[in-house]
């Protein structure tokens, strides 16, 4: 006979109490109960802890509160509402709280704080018993007698001396009630027990109250914390490497995909978590490879693809993998770095990782391995190529990655100043910070008027030069067939045909623009920078 599984095995039901809410917050003070790392810093503004306040003294329900009983040692705060909280007990189960930080931060501050040199603080409250409101005061004078400073109010002693000062009874009375409500308000607490990190996780998602859903980077902190290892602070000295080469905006997600594939797993969320079951020296020492590849990774960016800072990338994903690469490859041969530029702009053309699913992310790691182990001459991926329409269909957007790909592309076949023949700022184009540098060929309130294109129309890829802020004051609203007229009159039309080649403007769509045929115009620029994108991508022009 089959016998029925243990206890131990079976997970128990969530446990539902009602203890006191000042026995909570003695708890957390105590360090019994301790909020773990992937909690949140309080954010709640003054209006919102008095309403709390308010609620607990109208014995109003303010929601339940959420703890896990667990024996993993997770990172954990040692203050809440600027106390210092005792450390865990010792050899038994810590208590973390899950959901009702910003409650119990509230209640813990209100109650329990102490004058530290700032009247201003937000845990400055008094309950003004005329107004039976709770309100801040900004000094450390003592207050009139109808306000009943808050840390006062469950110190026995210092209620009493408090009570005294208050002339009336009615208003004694109010200031007993205040006191029994906080002393004996009972708050709703379900405590989890016997699930995993993984499986809190997912809870946490699903119940958090302020609608913050807990972040990847937020889990794996709390679960490969030790006393003497923060992943929080090495994903922070990463950035600051990157920062110092204008890359410092990447995701901190991308960062622990790239610690992940650097480590051997993969890209995906569960192979994330298998960086926890690391032995801390491994993990150091990942996290040193990750941080020495993320630097080869921008000085790539920068010198092979022209993207000088992490606005100019097209996909954040696209960062990771070549971290990963560039891990594992210690010095690219030349023929290395032509596939690795090849594949660049062949993703980015092919829209590889606007929706990057499962079976993408292993088929990417698996790619990666068999290039640089295999030696194969590409890194093989597969993409679909769109039509050359893309330039002429798309919006012309900072979000869109064929947006940011052809301001690469353009940024990179040096472009000239149509009007001057000056060498363009293309690095301050490629900043995003101010999209001046960045104009319309056909300028759109022409279009508008003219042809009757409406903004969308006008603002697509195959519509956008660099121009100087001089030249494009000059252009303002004109036809192309004026501005352009002006310009080779002013410098002979070899000249300006020389200028607009860099600009990635033919001598067709030269003499389209001169006729204001905007259809055609598109038409033709899109089939050129179209051309380049496959030239770059390393892809048959005929496709």
């Amino acid at each position: 006979m089959q016998r029925p599984p243990s206890r131990r095995q079976l997970p128990r039901d969530p446990e539902p109490s009602t203890p006191r809410l000042v026995t909570v917050v003695g708890d957390i003070l105590a360090g019994r109960i301790t909020l773990p790392k992937f909690q949140r810093d309080f954010v709640w503004s003054r209006q919102q802890i008095l309403n709390l306040l308010d609620s607990v003294a109208k014995n109003y329900p303010i929601g339940s509160v959420l703890l896990w009983e667990s024996d993993q040692e997770l990172a954990s705060e040692r203050t809440i509402a600027d106390l210092e909280v005792g450390s865990p007990p010792i050899g038994h189960h810590v208590n973390y709280l899950l959901d009702g930080q910003q409650r119990l931060s509230t209640i813990c501050g209100a109650l329990y704080w102490e004058p530290d040199g700032d009247p201003k603080s937000r845990w400055n409250i008094v309950y003004d018993l005329t107004e039976t409101a709770f309100l801040h005061r900004d000094d450390f004078e003592e207050p009139p007698p109808t306000q009943l400073p808050l840390r006062f109010l469950l110190d026995g002693a210092e209620f009493v001396v408090q009570l005294e000062r208050i002339d009336g009874e009615e208003l004694k009375q109010r200031a007993r009630l205040l006191y029994n409500r906080f002393s004996n308000y009972q708050i709703a607490m379900v405590t989890l027990r016997d699930m995993s990190i993984e499986e809190i996780g997912l809870v946490f998602e699903r119940i958090n109250t302020t609608g913050t859903p807990l972040t990847l980077v937020e889990f794996m902190r709390a679960a490969t914390w030790a006393p003497d290892f923060d992943l929080l602070d090495s994903i922070d000295e990463i950035k600051e490497v990157l920062r110092q080469k204008r890359y410092g905006d990447i995701d901190p997600k991308v960062l622990l995909r790239a610690i992940a594939a650097t480590a051997g797993f993969g890209y995906s969320k569960e192979h994330i978590e298998q960086i926890r079951k690391l032995p801390k020296p491994r993990l150091r020492k990942v996290i040193e490879e990750t941080s020495e590849a993320a630097r080869r990774t921008v000085d790539f960016l920068a010198t092979e693809i022209g993207s000088p800072s992490s606005r100019t990338l097209p996909n954040d994903t696209q960062f990771a993998i070549l971290v990963e690469i560039f891990a594992r490859i210690n010095r690219p041969t030349a023929a290395q770095h032509e596939a690795i530029r090849r594949w660049f702009w062949r993703t980015t053309l092919g829209g590889r990782f606007q929706f990057w699913s499962l079976s993408q992310m292993m088929a990417d790691h698996e790619a990666v391995t068999n290039f640089v182990t295999d030696k194969k001459p590409e890194i093989e991926v597969s993409i679909s190529v769109p039509h050359s329409d893309i330039w002429r269909q798309s919006k012309f957007r900072v979000e869109n990655s064929a947006s940011k790909m052809v301001a690469l592309i353009l940024s990179g076949a040096n472009p000239l100043d149509l009007r001057t023949g000056a060498k363009l700022d293309t690095g301050k184009a490629l900043s995003w910070a101010n999209d001046k540098e960045w104009h319309h060929f056909f300028p759109k309130d022409y279009l508008k008027r003219h042809q009757r294109v409406d903004y969308d129309g006008a603002n697509v890829p195959a519509n956008i030069v660099m121009l100087s802020s001089a030249t494009n004051i000059f252009v303002s609203n004109q036809p192309p067939a004026g501005y352009l007229k002006d310009f080779v009159d002013e410098s002979g039309e070899e000249k300006i045909l020389s200028r607009l080649a860099s600009c990635l403007v033919t001598r067709q769509a030269f003499e389209a623009a001169m006729r204001n045929d905007y259809e055609e115009f598109l038409r033709i620029r899109s089939e050129t920078l179209h051309r380049r994108a496959l030239e770059l991508a390393g892809l048959d022009a005929a496709l």
